[in-house]
């Protein structure tokens, strides 16, 4: 973490200490940082990948399915229809 530190000059007042503060925290881009680590996602855990990997497999089986009976519109391309994909 940065630390920054700002000492008051003489006959300076708090409000204008307080300004070169807020400046200083500004301009070394630490809230911003702060933000981005606050909302971050989460990486998706191995467990998940394969559990979403497996259902779009069965949902494309079922479609697959659904199509050669007639029941869904074949809206594939003609290249993966005639197997040159």
């Amino acid at each position: 973490m940065i630390n920054i530190e700002i000492k008051g000059n003489e006959n300076e007042s708090n409000a204008n200490l307080l300004r070169r503060f807020s400046k200083r925290v500004r301009s070394s881009g630490l809230i911003k940082k702060v933000r981005s680590l606050r909302y971050r996602a989460r990486d998706e855990s191995s467990f998940t990948r394969k559990k979403q990997a497996l259902r779009s497999l069965k949902r494309r089986g079922e479609i697959e399915k659904l199509i050669k009976m007639g029941k869904l519109p074949d809206n594939r391309s003609k290249d993966k229809q005639n197997g040159d994909a």
